[in-house]
């Protein structure tokens, strides 16, 4: 398993210091953070870094499963312990005994289900379901959630002893957006791994403008959405190359990732202040009071005209090529007018 957090910045050094210092202590962590921070990698840090790690690593997504289905994949259960159960069946806890146990988004867990795990933590036993036999773990347990239990807790949705025993440390991730540096950094790594997987000759590099538009992007998504979009933009780019000789992907003209071709979230202003998605389904609402700036009629042609590629582009999962067909263009037509609405989409 890859259980390295990427980054230099000062923000994410911090945490892995503090990761590795928590690693050391048999004591259970809570790691909080928006989504796509990599909870799941510090998760991992924590278990290899640890002395356990030879021992088996688990890991559960508690919001993945109904709360009947998610006690017996925590406990296990016995044969016919409730309606469509199969044969007896360890849990996750007897299956990551003296190891380590991954729980995200307990903020999902009911009540019940929490009563049993503050069992475990303080006692190291609990009972399969359908079965009154106490089973006996050594199970280090290391806990996520991107929502504020505490606050949980205060509306009576989440047990504060339960709370209380599974913080010995927080440890909190910050968010892509006050990681300074890190943006670019992992922008080049993911784009460089995405070309080596499509076998390309040589590495994407981005211009200023898209180095930009990436650094003042707020990532709500962070790192996930971060490596969705540079990937996404790789594998969009990769239409324009050829196979050489060698099998290897080449581009004539370089391999060069511009701010205009990447289809950000309608959170995202483009530098310069204009929102991208303003262009989406045509011109402003509120229009200036006549007679028009020069260039303005152009600018909202543009403007209706990218709304139609980016409805053609997400209904096509942005395969330009699949997109190009659906508007009845070919693809280096499609090319064309869509930077060109691009480029006077963008300016004032």
């Amino acid at each position: 398993m890859d259980a390295e957090i990427w980054g230099e910045s000062e923000a994410i050094l911090e945490i892995k210091s503090r990761l590795s210092r928590a690693a050391k202590v048999n004591r259970p962590v809570l790691i909080v953070g928006e989504r796509g921070t990599g909870k799941e990698l510090a998760a991992g840090r924590l278990h290899y870094l640890s002395p356990r790690w030879q021992k088996p690593y688990l890991t559960l997504n508690c919001a993945a499963l109904n709360p009947g289905l998610l006690e017996s994949e925590l406990f296990g259960h016995e044969s016919g312990a409730f309606t469509g159960a199969g044969p007896t069946r360890p849990g996750r806890f007897e299956a990551a005994d003296t190891g380590t146990l991954f729980l995200d988004e307990i903020s999902h867990l009911s009540l019940e289900a929490q009563a049993k795990i503050l069992r475990v933590v303080e006692y190291g036993s609990f009972q399969r379901l359908g079965s009154t036999r106490e089973m006996k773990v050594d199970v280090r347990l290391v806990s996520a959630s991107n929502v504020d239990l505490w606050a949980l807790v205060e509306a009576g949705k989440f047990r504060p002893d339960l709370l209380d025993r599974l913080s010995f440390e927080v440890i909190t991730l910050p968010p892509l957006r006050e990681r300074e540096g890190d943006i670019l950094r992992l922008a080049h790594l993911f784009a460089a791994r995405m070309a080596q997987e499509l076998g390309l000759a040589q590495t994407p590099t981005f211009t200023p403008a898209a180095a930009e538009a990436l650094a003042k992007h707020p990532w709500p998504g962070n790192v996930r959405e971060l490596k969705n979009t540079v990937e996404r933009q790789v594998f969009n780019q990769d239409q324009d190359f050829v196979l050489d000789l060698n099998g290897f992907a080449t581009d004539r003209q370089g391999f060069v990732i511009d701010h205009q071709d990447f289809v950000l979230d309608r959170h995202f202003k483009q530098p310069g202040g204009a929102d991208i998605n303003s262009a989406v389904g045509g011109a402003s609402r509120e229009l200036p009071k006549y007679p028009w700036p020069e260039g303005e009629f152009d600018r909202r042609t543009a403007a209706y005209a990218l709304g139609l590629f980016q409805e053609a582009l997400k209904e096509a999962r942005y395969n330009q090529r699949e997109a190009a067909r659906l508007l009845g263009l070919t693809y280096h037509r499609f090319r064309f007018l869509h930077k060109k609405a691009q480029s006077f989409a963008g300016n004032r």
